[in-house]
């Protein structure tokens, strides 16, 4: 006989459930979005053990997103006195989660899509006419709307949370 859960616990396992199909959609897989989902929301730190068992799946998958989260800054891995196993504590605070997340994809995906642009137009500077021209141009432009989301991100993460909020409705107002 299954043991009753209580509310919270459903409504938490539906919440890592939906995480997990968010992750995707952002460009995560589901598994590490649900490990992440589950951390988030545990009122302890979890071993790997604690996080295979809760969603059911393997080391060899629970290590990797574990070291992947951890790399994030995401999880932070916490060591109990005389245990030898290694716990996973996930960042709570949503402004923070935020800011590693913008950090992370800053660094990971749009850096490297402007360093592209910005070679691709300087290969093509010489190019007056015609596609080449139209290229160059194109790339100049991506480069220049790019910067520009990544120092109004940089500004807003550089923010305290209720100086962004404030910033964000006199902007939506």
């Amino acid at each position: 006989m299954s043991k009753e859960l209580p509310e919270w616990e459903k409504a938490r396992e539906e919440f890592v459930i939906q995480w997990g199909s968010l992750g995707t959609q952002w460009g995560i897989n589901r598994t590490m979005a649900q490990i992440h989902a589950l951390l988030m929301t545990a009122p302890e730190p979890m071993c790997t053990d604690e996080v295979m068992e809760r969603l059911e799946i393997s080391r060899g998958n629970a290590h990797t997103n574990l070291k992947d989260l951890v790399s994030w800054n995401l999880v932070r891995i916490i060591t109990k006195k005389g245990d030898r196993k290694e716990y996973f504590e996930a960042e709570k605070d949503v402004w923070k989660i935020f800011i590693t997340i913008s950090k992370e994809r800053k660094r990971r995906e749009i850096e490297p899509a402007i360093h592209l642009l910005r070679d691709c137009a300087a290969r093509t500077k010489d190019e007056t006419v015609g596609p080449g021209k139209e290229f160059h141009q194109q790339m100049k432009d991506l480069d220049e709307f790019l910067s520009f989301g990544v120092k109004v991100a940089d500004t807003v993460i550089s923010m305290k949370h209720a100086s962004a909020l404030q910033w964000a409705m006199r902007l939506l107002g």
